[in-house]
């Protein structure tokens, strides 16, 4: 298996430098080749799933494993029109973003180009493959991907369909090369390939996050998990907060931008939290609060220290009254992990403020923290969402996977 993991390496590291001098034209034209090959390979996709969603339920993956898992009509129309879109996006490839000129007349500018050879190891969502491939060729790199084993057969055939697409448009197939097989010794092999890969980007579990990290001999693009919060202010459109936090928590809540812990200011907390709370019953979320939440809900468990670094990815929410918005601040910085907070408040200044003083990577005014993703921001996709700063804060879509080289335009200059 290190053999053949090593030869993967090589492959991507020569489809790499192809790709880097792809122009845009062409890449577009293989986007765009490989959604229409996903709508006609329609058939073979759902087959594909239907083994891993079968093999999932005999061994008992619960309910939420499953639904990612899954690849019906609505995720496979997602999947070619983020391909469509992607195709469409300016190519940054060749981008110089800054020039100036130094007093001998040379001048000097940093020029865009793409990071190399990208490596993704991911679990569940047979999305991944696709939205990894597209922006990684739309940045002029080479990908390797190895997925969760609950989704091998979808991933490889959906691998199998990007591969033949980029043969199609004389473009080198190894610049999506995808593990075939599920020993976790692969895992540690590709790791291992410091020489080949240039940056290494885990998706999962926060187990399988730290797993890589601890792991990898290259540079790790990562975010642990989302401890996401909501904090309402005490000047506030009551009806806005409320649907925030409902679609904050529960439209999806197994995911990490979902909200984890409320934060109400004190002067609305009797207004607002007794409503919120039954509304959160209605639809099965467990609240566990502070003292003074508990006293105005009924039922609601008494949260403890773990409870505000917890991400449950569930239907269980925290909740505190805070005296204003800097311990609402406070409470952020010390217990979140830099990955989505909001703020309903009909106040410009603290708006303003909390935007400001609040570093994570997607900070919000009157929205969902649901909306922290690469598609709903109009990156047309996203291959991840990093908090570790160096080089990319919060969803990663085409300019993230690239870098800058400087270059200089002289004519004639020596140093003296």
């Amino acid at each position: 298996m290190q053999d053949k993991i090593l030869e993967m390496g090589k492959k991507a590291r020569e489809a790499s430098h192809l790709m880097a001098m792809a122009n845009s034209n062409r890449k577009r034209e293989v986007l765009e080749r490989m959604a229409s090959a996903l709508e006609l390979e329609h058939d073979s996709i759902e087959a594909a799933n239907r083994r891993d969603v079968e093999d999932a339920e005999r061994a008992g993956l619960g309910k939420a494993k499953i639904d990612r898992l899954m690849i019906n009509e609505k995720v496979l129309s997602e999947m070619i029109d983020g391909l469509k879109e992607v195709s469409m996006l300016p190519d940054p490839i060749g981008e110089v973003t800054r020039m100036w000129t130094r007093p001998n007349g040379l001048r000097v500018g940093k020029m865009r180009i793409p990071l190399g050879v990208i490596g993704i190891i991911y679990e569940s969502r047979p999305n991944v493959t696709v939205d990894a491939a597209a922006l990684c060729i739309k940045a002029g790199n080479a990908v390797i991907l190895r997925g969760g084993s609950e989704a091998f057969h979808s991933n490889s055939r959906l691998a199998g369909i990007l591969r033949e697409s980029l043969k199609q448009a004389g473009l080198p197939e190894d610049a999506v090369q995808f593990v075939e097989t599920t020993d976790r010794q692969a895992v540690l092999d590709l790791l291992g390939l410091e020489d080949y890969v240039d940056v290494m980007i885990p998706r999962g579990g926060e187990e399988l996050i730290r797993f890589v990290a601890k792991n990898a001999r290259m540079p790790v693009l990562k975010h642990y998990k989302g401890v996401c919060h909501v904090y309402v202010d005490s000047d506030v459109d009551l009806e806005m907060a409320r649907s925030i936090c409902l679609n904050a928590k529960a439209q999806r809540p197994a995911t990490c931008n979902a909200m984890e812990t409320l934060l109400v200011h004190e002067t609305v907390a009797e207004s607002f939290l007794p409503a919120m709370a039954e509304e959160f019953r209605r639809i099965g979320v467990e609240l566990r609060g502070c003292e003074r939440t508990r006293a105005l809900v009924s039922g609601c468990e008494a949260a403890t220290d773990e409870d505000w670094y917890a991400e449950y990815l569930d239907l269980i929410l925290a909740v505190r009254i805070v005296p204003d918005m800097e311990e609402a601040i406070r409470h952020i910085t010390k217990y979140g992990s830099q990955h989505t907070e909001a703020i309903v408040t009909a106040n410009f200044e603290r708006a303003h403020r909390f935007i400001r003083e609040v570093q994570s990577s997607l900070v919000l005014v009157n929205a969902s923290t649901r909306f922290n993703d690469g598609f709903q921001l109009g990156l047309g996709a996203e291959i991840g969402i990093s908090t570790s700063r160096l080089h990319a804060f919060g969803p990663m879509g085409v300019e993230e996977l690239t870098t800058t080289k400087f270059i200089a335009l002289g004519d004639g200059q020596l140093r003296g």
